[in-house]
């Protein structure tokens, strides 16, 4: 769903740790062009947050200041670049 003039939310599934969820991502178009060779490419970026204990993921350790080593929600980035098919 486009959400500004380059922005977009996408859903699909995500799998991690043998396990599928539906995510949704906010991406960003950054632009397109012909490679060297006269390929069309569009550049794509974004990002999600996703719960690791949603995938099963659920080790962590103490420190010794309270608290645990890793957070339950994780921030994923994503770089996309595609190509046209021809």
């Amino acid at each position: 769903m486009k959400t500004d003039e380059d922005e977009y939310d996408v859903t699909g599934n995500v799998t991690l740790n043998g396990v599928t969820q539906e995510e949704t991502f906010n991406i960003t178009f950054e632009g397109q062009g012909k490679d060297p060779w006269g390929n069309e490419k569009a550049g794509f970026s974004g990002k999600g947050k996703v719960k690791r204990s949603d995938y099963g993921l659920t080790y962590n350790a103490a420190l010794e200041t309270g608290g645990v080593l890793i957070g339950d929600q994780i921030t994923l980035t994503i770089e996309i670049e595609a190509a046209k098919e021809a």
